[in-house]
């Protein structure tokens, strides 16, 4: 096997990185009987813009905050002739928010892959959990290693049990001498107690050094020492104020000459030599979120006397006798402990006999092989691996509908515009835009699902709709939350907007009043309707104009009124494009979607062939540029795509994501091409984690939608016009999929 790595690697001082590197010399030169040999490469991850001076198998680098570089490596992996992958999962070395970079790197592999999770979280945040589903979902097998970790993954993540394979933490066979270690060290006449790893306040180290008093009383031979540097993070932010604290506390209890810092990142040969000369090792940490600890594992491994706090790996690998517990933070407890093992030297040889019986069962060439025998079943069993998912409709992937977010954001006024995170953020008040798309949104509902509710809402929609609406039939759009109008006349693109929902309500009203009243509101306003000059006032309009007109043929104004919004746009297209830019502007904006869906929609109504040619030549030209990776990838408004630039990536928006949805239902609706219902699909899995990040933009617990990917993760807040999106494009997949059948 050719194996790619990807990790946190030597000289950068850190714990995966050890971890790393010895899991590919246990992998790569291992003595174990019947295991082949085998090669491997290190994809290493860079912190901070910082650089290493690596060793030869570092084949390439990430930067941890640099998107680019994570494409970059999944392309190099894919074609390096690798076999498979195992990557070494930790929040906080990986770029974005929760480490989300990684996503579009596995996404992209070619590849088997194997993940091992140092830290799985008991109450993940909600990006931590999808982050980790997300990996989980994409692994062929996740290596753990404690069953507390194990439980977590299926009873929180809902990982399936059989992808889950538990392997101990390694250990490096090293053995040193106590006694000739202790001479080497000249503490030949103390009593070594050792903490190490590197320093931060969770770490508990003052629980220790409180204990100490009643220890050194006694036995005045003692000396704790804490080995190891403050943990880069906290230096970056925090200075060196733990470790001060530390000295501070130790000077108040009189114990300078009892307590000594080594201040130092020190290789794994000299540190078991330092675990060879303690008499007794402290894992003091502070709560018990703790699933995995390379250092109790090496303490084990040694046949170190360890008492530790009972955090979750320190409680499996200390039963049966190999170590000792105390309560977190007592440092009463951990001062009769130490009292009761310094006084018994026989029981505490006990105890390291035990532990480092156990640590022969986990030394880094057993756990090597481990590794080995799970990679060579991974591709054994010919995992099917894939990079492009299917696309025709499965309604099954669907959450279940839910109008409990949109009810949340309503009140008696209408849909409330925005939300910190699932709140409704009343300072923001209400727009035409999003009650124009709630009343769509209900009416669809309705038409779909027959949910009293939804008819129950659309009155407050339609309401706000009639009450925005100005004397000469344009709209205000923005209202404060006391009701007070915030604009004289909104924009053409929310005009298009009331007029796409007025129209659709005409086309399929619940019953006469609200048809009437409809009615009455969109005649008002067709007055405006060639007015319009912006060309997404033009395009939700002409969207409005076609549901009206689909039961109403017979209006031979409106027809004309159509026709010329279509062609108000294909003059705008024929001058604006070009061989290369199929295009009605110089640049991709928002809502792009909507404009070929426009003239779609006035295709089916006119009949009109070059109307139908636009429409499709400038559709493939989007779906070109969104959809060349499988996947749908939105034109980003940090920048747009100006013609002869570079597109923006981010931020994308769940508007842009309902528009191709859209789009390609009314391609469908127009020429029966069935492919157009599998891009319908693959836009909408945009919503559910087929995108650029990779994450979901679903929130499963508010029934709402996060409002947009950034280039640091997901947008968290959930307002209105996010949800909206993403429940017509919800309700669009179910309708899509009802029509399938009639073409198969």
């Amino acid at each position: 096997m050719k194996i790619a790595y990807i990790g946190t690697y030597p000289p950068r001082e850190c714990g995966i990185g050890t971890f790393t590197r010895n899991l590919l010399i246990s992998m790569t030169n291992n003595h174990e009987p019947n295991v082949n040999s085998n090669e491997g490469f290190v994809v290493a991850m860079n912190d901070h813009d910082l650089t290493y001076d690596y060793p030869e198998e570092v084949k390439l680098t990430i930067g941890q905050e640099h998107q680019r570089d994570y494409i970059r490596a999944v392309k190099f992996i894919n074609i390096s002739g690798a076999d498979i992958c195992i990557l070494e999962h930790e929040f906080g070395i990986f770029g974005g928010d929760n480490g989300i970079y990684i996503l579009p790197l596995l996404h992209r592999l070619e590849i088997p892959l194997i993940v091992t999770l140092h830290t799985v979280v008991k109450a993940p945040s909600y990006n931590e959990k999808a982050i980790l589903q997300e990996i989980c979902k994409m692994a062929n097998k996740i290596v753990v290693m404690s069953q507390k970790a194990i439980e977590f993954l299926i009873s929180i993540y809902n990982v399936p049990e059989e992808k889950i394979v538990f392997i101990e933490h390694g250990v490096p066979d090293i053995q040193f001498s106590r006694e000739q270690s202790k001479k080497e060290y000249r503490l030949e006449n103390k009593k070594l107690l050792l903490t190490f790893g590197f320093v931060s306040r969770n770490k508990g180290i003052e629980t220790v050094i409180k204990a100490l008093p009643d220890i050194v009383e006694k036995y005045p031979e003692t000396l704790y020492m804490i080995l190891g540097k403050t943990h880069p993070n906290v230096l970056r932010y925090s200075g060196e104020e733990y470790r001060n604290y530390l000295r501070r506390l130790i000077k108040s209890l009189n114990l300078e000459n009892h307590v000594f810092f080594l201040n130092e990142f020190i290789d794994q040969e000299e540190l078991f030599k330092y675990l060879s000369a303690s008499d007794i090792y402290i894992t003091p940490y502070l709560n018990e979120a703790q699933v995995t600890s390379g250092t109790l594992s090496y303490a084990i491994g040694v046949g170190s006397a360890v008492i530790s706090t009972p955090y979750w790996h320190a409680q499996e690998l200390l039963a049966n006798g190999r170590g000792r517990l105390f309560n977190f933070n007592d440092s009463e407890e951990l001062s009769n402990i130490l009292l009761e093992l310094l006084d018994k030297p026989d029981v505490l040889e006990d105890i390291r006999k035990k532990a480092y019986s156990y640590g022969r069962k986990i030394t880094w060439p057993k756990t090597g092989k481990e590794y080995l025998v799970l990679a060579e079943k991974t591709l054994k069993d010919k995992p099917e691996v894939i990079v492009k998912k299917e696309t025709i409709i499965d309604p099954l992937v669907l959450p279940p509908f839910s109008l409990a977010h949109i009810k949340r954001l309503t009140d008696d006024t209408g849909i409330i515009q925005h939300a910190k995170f699932g709140i409704p953020n009343l300072k923001d008040g209400y727009c035409l835009d999003d009650n124009a798309r709630a009343l769509l949104l209900v009416l669809m509902t309705y038409r779909q699902k027959k949910y009293p509710l939804a008819l129950e809402l659309s009155y407050f929609y339609l309401s706000y709709i009639h009450y925005m609406q100005n004397k000469n039939g344009t709209f205000r759009n923005f209202l404060s939350f006391n009701r007070n109008f915030l604009d004289e006349t909104g924009t053409e693109d929310s005009f298009g907007r009331a007029i796409w929902a007025l129209g659709y309500l005409l086309a399929n009203a619940p019953n006469d009043a609200y048809y009437q009243t409809g009615k009455f509101i969109f005649f008002d306003s067709s007055s405006n309707f060639e007015k319009l000059q912006s060309i997404r006032g033009i395009a939700n309009t002409m969207v409005g104009i076609s549901y009206y007109l689909k039961s109403n043929m017979s209006d031979e104004l409106m027809n004309e009124r159509l026709r010329n919004l279509a062609y108000k746009l294909i003059n705008q297209y024929e001058k604006e494009s070009s061989p290369d830019w199929k295009w009605f502007e110089s640049l991709l904006a928002y809502d792009n979607g909507m404009l070929p869906l426009a003239l779609l929609h006035a295709a089916e109504i006119l009949n009109d062939d070059k109307i139908t040619e636009t429409a499709l030549e400038t559709m493939d030209f989007l779906t070109k540029v969104t959809l060349s990776e499988g996947y749908l990838s939105l034109i980003g408004n940090k920048n747009w795509y100006k013609k002869g630039g570079k597109r923006s990536v981010f931020a994308q928006q769940p508007l842009d994501a309902l528009a191709m949805v859209l789009m390609f239902h009314q391609a469908f609706t127009l020429t029966k091409d069935k492919e157009y219902l599998n891009k319908l699909f693959t836009s909408f899995m945009w919503f559910l984690g087929e995108n650029d990040l990779r994450i979901n933009l679903y929130d499963f617990e508010t029934c709402g939608c996060c409002d947009g990917l950034e280039e640091y993760g997901v947008n968290r807040n959930q307002g209105a016009e996010s949800t909206l999106a993403y429940l017509i494009s919800h309700l669009t997949v179910l309708q899509a999929f009802e029509e399938l059948p009639i073409i198969t």
